[in-house]
């Protein structure tokens, strides 16, 4: 399997801390991206979480679906 890289694990955990801070849980992400038309389930959502490989459309996607309006990457 291959390894995570240092920009794919820094994707992964900018969307996790996200999404504890906004208090939503995967299966609750998955709910809000179904509102905005996006069809996942919730193993895949994890499973993208936790090897940090998702398209930057899939981030997108749920930091819009979940509210988020800004980002400090620092």
């Amino acid at each position: 399997m291959a390894q995570q890289t240092e920009w794919e694990s820094k994707a992964a955990n900018l969307l996790k801390a996200e999404l504890k801070r906004k208090g939503v849980t995967y299966a609750q992400l998955v709910d809000k991206l179904s509102d905005i038309g996006i069809e996942e389930r919730e193993a895949n959502v994890r499973n993208k979480l936790s090897r940090g490989k998702f398209s930057a459309a899939f981030l997108l996607q749920c930091l819009m679906a979940i509210g988020t309006e800004s980002l400090r990457l620092d």
